[in-house]
């Protein structure tokens, strides 16, 4: 867009050297500003794409995420089996401890029976126990007396006999049968405590696998239900994206056939300009070297390389040649000015364009004469009119208090006035360094 903007000012001095190049001008379709609008419209375009990059790359990541997600469930699914094949085991093994703790529970209500069986008849047998306990007590209070010591208690001897022998026998009986009811009454009293640690242990092992079962239903339960929500979600952005996508990509297509109109435009309208240019250069030419009043330049402008004054006192922020920032060069030089300076004609010359153009601020066009031309811009004021003859060092326009000129033509603008000065030889820029004197020349080098 710089390079243009140069571009149509070099080409100023080719295309005003009337009032009527002016009319014409205004009339006539502005190229620059249809290559403007052109590169607004591919810078546009450009911003879109990448905006398009950027979403075609969530997209793909989308995508990736997706597949992922639905893999994971693939997983989840093919893990079904070995899921099933723990419960259906945890199942079998809860049914088996149940079934188990059946029978316990039964074997313990049989030892219970049976110990309750042996107390009833330990309980019906309770008073036998009490006379054979109360005898033997008696019988270790006053034992039987010696026959062989006392034979006057002979009676009582026999007498403890007879008794022993008739309850003795009984009594071993009964004693044998209550040991053995005592033991068996003890075996089943451990066997109980046994049997009931068994049914705790079996109990709390139930209560384990139904735990695992229910935390193995849960977990699939939710691995499933998560992963479908998070592919539903993905499924969602994904559509939206692809939307956008879309009507992105549309968007680019409609810029780019916009920017094709624009370009065609614009190289229309230059060409029409460039040739209506043309003609008129050449009447108004031929009008000002007939005009009988002009006077004419006291040396040719060729033979004037080296004595030329620059038209104004400032410092050089760009020189010919250089680049312009926009990967181009300069066609010209720009000075940099106090405000309010004064500008003067750099030679003898006739005026052929004086008066505002574009962004430039005021425009000065002089025809030097064998071809040559000097395009001075960027004041704010001209004091000279279309088809006058000025001499070397007059004064010819004022500048003002800032930059007139567009600062990409000029230089990178501080804020002070700059006067762009450009020469041209049969329409082409030519190197302005060579026709300023020595002391002016290193001054504009810098």
């Amino acid at each position: 867009m710089i390079r243009t903007t140069l571009s149509g000012l070099g080409l100023a001095a080719a295309l005003f050297f009337s009032t009527a190049s002016v009319a014409i001008a205004q009339t006539a379709p502005d190229p620059d500003a249809l290559q403007r609008e052109a590169q607004q419209k591919l810078a546009e375009k450009q911003a879109r794409e990448a905006e398009l990059k950027a979403i075609e790359q969530r997209l793909a990541g989308n995508r990736e995420a997706r597949e992922k997600l639905e893999g994971e469930i693939a997983a989840i699914r093919a893990d079904r089996a070995a899921l099933n094949k723990a419960l259906l085991d945890t199942t079998a093994r809860t049914q088996a401890g149940e079934q188990k703790l059946g029978e316990l529970e039964k074997r313990l209500a049989l030892l219970q029976s049976s110990e309750a069986a042996i107390r009833r008849s330990l309980d019906s047998r309770r008073s036998l126990i009490a006379e054979v306990l109360a005898a033997l007590q008696r019988i270790g209070r006053r034992p039987p007396p010696a026959v062989l010591v006392r034979p006057e208690d002979i009676l009582d001897a026999v007498r403890a006999s007879m008794l022993l022998g008739a309850v003795v026998p009984d009594l071993r009986q009964e004693v044998e049968i209550l040991g053995t009811d005592l033991a068996e009454l003890v075996r089943l009293r451990n066997g109980i405590a046994g049997e009931k640690t068994n049914i705790g242990a079996e109990m709390e092992q139930l209560a384990a696998e139904r735990q695992r079962l229910a935390s193995l239903v849960e977990a699939r339960r939710e691995r499933e239900a998560a992963a479908a929500k998070d592919v539903e979600a993905q499924k969602a952005l994904g559509d939206q994206l692809a939307g956008r996508a879309r009507s992105m990509r549309d968007f680019v297509e409609k810029i780019e056939k916009e920017i094709s109109v624009a370009n065609k435009a614009a190289d229309a309208a230059r060409q029409a300009i460039e040739q209506e240019t043309r003609e008129q250069r050449e009447r108004m030419t031929a009008l000002a070297f007939k005009d009988p009043a002009r006077l004419a330049p006291k040396i040719a402008f060729a033979d004037a390389r080296g004595l030329l004054s620059l038209p104004v006192a400032g410092s050089r922020l760009r020189g010919f040649g250089d680049p312009d920032g926009a990967g181009g060069t300069t066609r010209g030089i720009s000075l940099e000015t106090r405000p309010g300076a004064l500008v003067s004609a750099p030679s003898d010359a006739w005026v052929v364009y004086a008066g505002p153009f574009r962004s430039f601020g005021q425009l000065l066009i002089l025809n030097a004469g064998g071809g040559y031309y000097i395009l001075l811009a960027g004041m704010q004021r001209i004091d000279v009119t279309l088809n006058q003859f000025v001499l070397a060092g007059e004064p010819v326009a004022v500048m003002g208090e800032t930059s007139e000129a567009a600062a990409t033509t000029v230089g990178v603008g501080t804020g002070q006035p700059v006067l762009y000065i450009e020469f041209r030889k049969d329409g082409v820029s030519v190197d302005p360094g060579p026709w300023w004197t020595k002391s002016q020349g290193e001054k504009v080098r810098g």
